[in-house]
């Protein structure tokens, strides 16, 4: 399939920045800051944003060696073969498509902080929380929206995202400038709460912050820039993700001392709220952070549907997922309904499934990182002489910084870390995808050796 080559800079940055930027700086800034303290947090997300940055070094590199759609698909294939391939690009999918499952039930929830009133027509309940009709129709009709503009091209999925982007960022100014002229620093009080541990408590929490970097490897045949550029944008876009998350923590600690943090359901909005002393500048916060939703949703849609496309196309998924290029070829549209269809099954388990899904997809996503580690590796010893436009300095420490530091982030979904994942949903969850990608490859594998016959 022939992809429109469209994407311009601030398409890209938005792409990647938008993925990263989700809800989670209006919902959680309190907790990070009550579990570190104000300068603690901005420690955790200065430590874990070096580990992201070394990983995305690795990344950098490759994207710009292979500008190719699929991004770690063609990596790893190049690399070690198909098999580690699909492990990787499967490990990766299960991330990116539970993120945008995640969002069809996390946009409803968001939408009922500003009108209450939307919680209606209780159908039944999970754990503690209802699952209510209203939430469930409102995440498929968006869904289904949302796909519908994807499925038009890339051109309008950057201009939704662009604009998106531009309400974060337009909240997190007004919360910034209001905090400039109101508050002080004994707020910030503590400003470390519980030493290393509280630390190391925020450093788990903030990897899965910055997911989202490595959409732009997805798309990187449809970004109208130097394969070099292409290279740079993704570690630039990972530190202007730990550079928001760090001033975000500062504003809300300067604005809103610890008890007051402590009774916020929404500690981001109340800040801006009282610097402000008008409602209207929370309510604008909250509008930022579904415009968050609406960035990330729309970010790993697009990056989960050029997956999909890239492995039906080696025969790796059934190749009526790849269907046939649009007479435009602007879109993977058969991936993109099938993503849109596979995610409208959350909603139904309602808000257990906000966890269950970040946790478990989590996991994918690591062990897509480390296989990736290992490609650039890998590469840098058996093809030396490669073009690589975008070239990494000291790229063998890099290479193995990435992989220890990837590893040692899965490591904290195991049973005997605090953060582990939890039995049986999100176990579960993990088990069924595994056990479907193991049923895909090996009928893949098999068709494939009925060709070769």
């Amino acid at each position: 399939m022939q992809l429109q080559r469209i994407l311009a800079r601030r398409h890209v940055v938005a792409l990647a920045f938008g993925a990263m930027v989700g809800w989670s700086w209006v919902l959680l800034t309190g907790l990070w800051i009550g579990r570190a303290g104000s300068l603690g947090a901005v420690l955790a997300f200065a430590v874990a944003g070096i580990a992201m940055v070394l990983i995305a070094l690795t990344y950098a590199e490759l994207a710009a060696a292979m500008p190719q759609t699929g991004g770690e698909h063609v990596y790893t294939a190049r690399a070690f073969g198909p098999g580690l391939s699909f492990l990787c690009t499967w490990a990766l999918l299960f991330g990116y498509v539970s993120v945008v499952a995640f969002e069809v039930v996390a946009l409803p929830y968001a939408l009922s902080a500003l009108v209450p009133a939307i919680d209606v027509g209780r159908l039944w309940q999970v754990g503690e929380w209802p699952v209510y009709a209203s939430h469930v129709a409102i995440g498929i009709v968006c869904a289904l929206a949302l796909t519908a503009v994807n499925a038009r091209g890339i051109a309008s999925a950057a201009r939704l995202q662009g604009l998106a982007t531009l309400l974060i960022v337009a909240a997190g100014l007004v919360l910034c400038a209001g905090a400039a002229g109101q508050g002080g620093r004994a707020n910030l009080e503590p400003l470390f709460a519980d030493g290393v541990a509280g630390v190391l408590g925020v450093v788990v929490m903030v990897p899965l912050m910055f997911v989202g970097f490595d959409v732009i490897p997805q798309a990187a045949e449809e970004i109208d820039l130097p394969p070099v550029r292409i290279g740079a944008l993704v570690v630039v876009s990972v530190v202007c993700a730990v550079t928001w998350y760090a001033g975000i923590v500062l504003a809300v600690g300067w604005v809103l001392d610890a008890p007051a943090r402590a009774a916020e359901a929404l500690p981001t909005a109340a800040a801006a709220s009282r610097a402000w002393g008008d409602q209207r500048a929370g309510i604008l916060l909250i509008g930022g952070g579904i415009a968050g939703i609406v960035t990330t949703w729309n970010a790993f849609l697009v990056g989960a549907s050029r997956l999909v496309h890239v492995m039906a196309e080696d025969g790796q998924l059934p190749r009526w997922l790849a269907g046939e290029a649009a007479d435009d070829g602007r879109a993977p549209r058969r991936a993109l309904w099938a993503i849109c269809l596979l995610s409208c099954l959350a909603p139904w388990f309602g808000r257990p499934a906000l966890v269950w899904l970040v946790d478990a997809g989590s996991v994918g996503v690591i062990i897509a990182y480390a296989v990736v580690a290992l490609a650039f590796l890998r590469l840098r010893r058996c093809e030396p002489d490669m073009p690589r436009p975008y070239r990494v300095r000291h790229g063998l420490w890099v290479g193995r910084a990435a992989f220890a530091l990837a590893v040692a982030i899965g490591l904290l979904y195991l049973p005997w870390s605090p953060s582990a994942l939890r039995w049986p949903q999100e176990w579960l969850v993990c088990l069924a995808w595994s056990v479907l990608g193991a049923a895909l490859y090996l009928r893949g594998r098999r068709r494939a050796l009925e060709r070769g016959r």
